[in-house]
């Protein structure tokens, strides 16, 4: 299909099933934050299925071409994950420093890192049996698992994160067998931390990506853009991706701004392009969607072109989410007439 359409993982969660003015303002918790849920944990699991059902329709209704779970079941992109893994102390959490500078609670390594089980597989099942859409599931990415966690057990950092790779591996590999067509490692923190990307990320990434057989994207962004407020012009790291053996990548362009020139190290890839601005609640209309996506053309074959948000819907009120991806829907439609 010409100009896809698609979420970049997160849909708005309601507020019968998660504390929105507790989420609200807070960085993404990085080790277990069970508080903000509002069922009873008995019913948790039965919630969250629902709210999982409305977030898919939601996106049908849409017109979105490439559907997610919305992520209903996650506290935060990356805890849903790194919390389920073996060698890590949730419950005694270490300290590590957030992309703004500020200290958090985060995941302790105490051990090796393994995986016990698929973590998301039945979360892809689910999705699956729901659309008879395109669909992607997304997973914490290596490198910034291990940003996110404090090292008491390897011998330096670059063990930490190709440890989570071998993990993200399993994962991703288990994700295609189970029926997802598209499967995103989330790794805002090459953006945030590129001095260390560069030394050992891009080697984490690859080897998370080793093997793998199925469609997959790798998403950089600028952090939440309710939390993270200022926007750099460009991105830091970001042409290192292309020798990377991924298939799509993920990038902001539409609050920052982006000048689409970084593209040009990239023509080899399919880029998710970014043309949502989750800064504000206001929705766009699908003229002015469809405008920042021609900004790209210059850049890229429109055959290379995803349009979407720039990053996730989590802290958007419901209906503003709702309007935005209508409006990203419109714009693909526009974009897709003048084609002919």
């Amino acid at each position: 299909m010409l100009l896809p359409t698609s979420l970049v993982g997160s849909y708005a969660q309601p507020d019968w099933l998660i504390d929105r003015a507790n989420l609200a303002g807070r960085f993404p918790p990085r080790v277990r934050a069970k508080e903000l849920w509002r069922p009873a944990p008995e019913h948790l699991q039965q919630a969250q299925d629902d709210a999982t059902l409305l977030a898919i329709r939601a996106q049908e209704h849409a017109g979105l071409d490439v559907l997610t779970d919305g992520e209903m079941r996650r506290e935060s992109y990356s805890n849903h994950f790194a919390t389920a893994l073996d060698g890590v102390d949730v419950d005694n959490p270490g300290t590590a420093l957030d992309r703004s500078g500020h200290p958090n609670p985060v995941p302790r390594i105490v051990g090796p890192i393994g995986r016990p089980e698929p973590i998301q597989v039945r979360d892809l099942e689910f999705l699956r049996a729901a659309t008879d859409h395109v669909v992607k599931m997304t997973v914490p990415g290596p490198f910034t698992m291990s940003q996110q966690a404090q090292n008491d057990h390897y011998p330096d950092a670059e063990a930490a994160a190709m440890a989570y790779a071998a993990v993200v591996n399993a994962e991703v590999k288990d994700l295609h067998a189970a029926g997802a067509d598209i499967v995103q490692i989330d790794e805002p923190y090459l953006q945030a931390r590129p001095d260390a990307a560069r030394q050992y990320g891009l080697a984490a990434l690859n080897a998370a990506l080793d093997g793998v057989t199925g469609t997959t994207a790798v998403h950089l962004c600028f952090g939440y853009a309710a939390i993270i407020h200022e926007r750099p012009e460009g991105y830091s790291f970001l042409p290192e991706l292309a020798g990377c053996p991924v298939d799509q990548i993920s990038i902001e362009t539409a609050q920052s701004g982006l000048d689409l020139g970084v593209l040009a190290d990239l023509t080899d890839k399919t880029i998710i392009l970014g043309v949502i601005d989750l800064s504000t609640a206001e929705v766009e209309t699908a003229e002015t969607v469809a405008g920042r996506v021609r900004r790209a053309y210059d850049r890229l074959p429109v055959e290379q072109i995803v349009i979407a948000t720039d990053c996730g819907m989590k802290y958007l009120p419901l209906e503003s989410a709702a309007g935005k991806m209508a409006a990203m829907a419109g714009a693909a439609s526009i974009l897709r007439a003048e084609r002919g």
